[in-house]
């Protein structure tokens, strides 16, 4: 067991924890502030980290995600940027699970042998790509099992019990179950729902579930936590941290919006 994801969710198990995962836009809302978010959002109590790489044309974000991605373009935000700032902050964390999210075609552009050697070398743990299928990753997945790096595969709620077995044998790291049909932020969360899809899912894998999409506060987070094994927060983050006016206070606005969080998670698992 050598990747820090798969680490980090024995040592939870292993503690009765779910894994709460926030996910940023790399470079907002200022590239010099992000490695310093990654470790507010650790010290506040954030087990794995998903690192949003800035692409111009998603298919599966929200406006706020969407947003957020335009102001890292406008200033300059490449995935080469994004490894520069997973580098940055792995000079003081060695541990804590770092996963990049984002699309193919950056990396198409960086090319596949590069990227995961250089992904490896800044500290990168995971991916996961938004538009790229298993079928369509051979080339890629070669690479990622020679450097280290775990594909983090989607699962929704349209997906059919044969795909899903395909997606289980594919997978490393976790499987993220997307909690409906839609786009990230969307308010449309209902945790009743998770259990069924969750649980047949979990016939067909022993790999962590992650939940995402629609998760936005303490009580959603905290409801979903006693099904999954791991809570994403993404959309309801980001949107605070962009009224930051320094690195001081964006650091501040990371911690106040998780450690509540963390605390209901943890007492839900009492």
């Amino acid at each position: 067991m050598n990747n820090r994801i798969e680490r980090r969710f024995e040592t939870l198990r292993e503690t009765g924890k779910t894994a709460l995962i926030p996910f940023i836009t790399a470079g907002d809302p200022d590239p010099h502030w992000t490695p310093a978010i990654m470790h507010a959002l650790v010290n506040a109590g954030a087990d794995l980290l998903e690192l949003g790489v800035p692409f111009s044309d998603p298919a599966a974000d929200g406006p706020v995600i969407q947003a957020a991605s335009e102001r890292a373009i406008a200033q300059g935000v490449s995935l080469k940027r994004v490894l520069d700032m997973v580098a940055r902050f792995r000079e003081q964390d060695p541990e804590t699970p770092v996963v990049l999210m984002g699309y193919l075609n950056p990396i198409e552009r960086y090319g596949h042998p590069e990227f995961a050697q250089d992904a490896e070398r800044a500290g990168v743990d995971g991916i996961l790509l938004v538009d790229c299928p298993p079928e369509e990753m051979t080339q890629l997945r070669g690479e990622l099992d020679a450097h280290g790096i775990c594909p983090i595969c989607l699962v929704a709620p349209t997906t059919t019990p044969e795909r899903m077995a395909l997606i289980a044998r594919h997978a490393k790291g976790y499987i993220y179950y997307v909690s409906f049909k839609g786009i990230t932020g969307a308010n449309r969360l209902e945790q009743a729902s998770l259990a069924q899809p969750l649980g047949l899912l979990r016939t067909h894998t022993a790999l962590p579930l992650a939940v995402g999409f629609g998760i936005k506060d303490p009580q959603s987070a905290a409801a979903v936590s006693g099904l999954a094994d791991g809570v994403v927060i993404g959309s309801a983050l980001i949107e605070k941290l962009a009224e930051a006016a320094t690195e001081t206070e964006v650091c501040e606005i990371a911690m106040d919006f998780l450690a509540p969080i963390r605390v209901a998670m943890d007492n839900n698992r009492i």
